[in-house]
C-alpha cells in the first residue's frame, strides 16, 4: 500500500538483525521502494526446508525493489558478527542512520518447561541482541542527521494475565521495549530517536504458521506488509516521534490509512500477545 507523502528514506542506511523473511524483509522492501540502503545480519546462509528464503535471496528481492542491500552472514548473539555488520554498513554506504531490531526467538512455554539453555537463547537473541546491535551502531547514529532505532517489541503490559502467561518470553520481549524506551531518553541529546512497533494482530509469518496452529493460524493473521507500511510511516514521520510504543494499525490510521482489507484484515484475525484486552486463552493453542 502506498504511504502518504512524508520524509524520505532516500540514501538512508538501515542495519537490521534478521530480515531474511517475514516482517523484517517486508520492512526492508518497503524501505527500498523509498530509496533506503540495507545491511542484513542473519544466519540463513543456506536454504532451510522449513523456512522460505535466505539472507542472499532477501538481498536479491531488495535490489529488485530498487534498493541497495548487503548480506552479512552472522549471529546477533555474537559481538564480532554484530560489529562486522555495522562496519559493513559504514564501508559500503558511509554510515548508519537506522537500526531495526527485528531478530527474535519465540517460546510460549511456562517457566518449568523452558530449559536454562532455551532461556539463555531467548534472552540472548531478543534483549541482548537488541542491546548489542544498537550499542555497536551508536557512534554512527550520533553522526547521522536523522538517527533512529526501531525495535519490534510490545507495549509494557503489566496485566497479571500477561506477566504469568509465559514469563521467560515476556521478559525477553519487554527487555527489548525497555531498552528502546530508555535509549529515547539516554540519547535524546545526541539526536537519536527510538521507538517500538508491535502488531495488533498476529502476522502471517513462518513462526505463526509453525508455532501457532499451522495454515489455519496463518489465515487468521494479517500480512507482514501492514508492519512494513507502519514501520516506514514511523521512520518517515515529519513529527519525529521518540520514546513511543506503536501499534501497526494505529500508526496507519494516524497517517490516513483506514482500509486494512489489503492486509488480510477481517473479524477473524487473532489479536497478538501483550495487547490490552486480549485473553491468552483466546489465542491459538500452544
Amino acid at each position: 500500500m502506498t504511504q502518504p507523502a512524508q520524509r524520505d528514506l532516500n540514501g538512508r542506511t538501515i542495519v537490521m538483525s534478521g530480515g531474511s523473511r517475514g516482517i523484517g524483509l517486508a520492512i526492508l522492501l518497503a524501505a527500498a521502494r523509498r530509496g533506503a540502503n540495507s545491511v542484513i545480519l542473519a544466519k540463513t546462509d543456506q536454504p532451510d526446508p522449513r523456512l522460505p528464503g535466505t539472507v542472499h535471496t532477501a538481498v536479491a528481492e531488495i535490489e529488485q525493489a530498487g534498493g541497495k542491500a548487503v548480506a552479512v552472514v552472522g549471529d546477533v548473539r555474537v559481538e564480532q558478527d554484530v560489529d562486522r555488520a555495522v562496519a559493513t554498513a559504514v564501508e559500503t554506504f558511509g554510515g548508519v542512520d537506522i537500526v531495526v531490531n527485528n531478530a527474535s526467538a519465540l517460546n510460549m512455554s511456562g517457566t518449568a518447561d523452558v530449559t536454562p539453555k532455551r532461556y539463555d537463547l531467548m534472552q540472548s537473541i531478543n534483549s541482548r541482541g537488541t542491546y548489542l546491535l544498537t550499542r555497536a551502531a551508536l557512534d554512527h547514529l550520533k553522526a547521522s542527521d536523522d538517527a533512529q532505532v526501531l525495535t519490534l517489541s510490545p507495549p509494557i503490559n503489566l496485566d497479571p494475565k500477561w506477566l504469568g502467561e509465559f514469563p521467560p518470553y515476556m521478559l525477553s520481549k519487554y527487555g527489548m521495549s525497555l531498552l528502546t524506551l530508555g535509549w529515547a531518553h539516554e540519547f535524546a541529546g545526541d539526536g537519536i530517536r527510538a521507538n517500538c512497533l508491535w502488531p495488533r494482530t498476529t502476522i502471517a509469518t513462518a513462526a505463526v504458521v509453525n508455532l501457532l496452529g499451522g495454515d489455519d493460524a496463518g489465515k487468521r493473521a494479517r500480512t507482514p506488509e501492514i508492519m512494513a507500511d507502519a514501520a516506514v510511516a514511523v521512520l518517515t514521520d515529519p513529527a519525529r516521534p521518540t520514546g513511543q510504543t506503536f501499534l501497526d494499525d494505529e500508526v496507519l490510521a494516524a497517517h490516513g490509512v483506514t482500509d486494512l482489507a489489503p492486509y488480510g484484515d477481517s473479524e477473524h484475525n487473532d489479536i497478538d500477545f501483550f495487547i490490552e484486552g486480549t485473553d491468552p486463552a483466546d489465542l491459538p493453542a500452544h
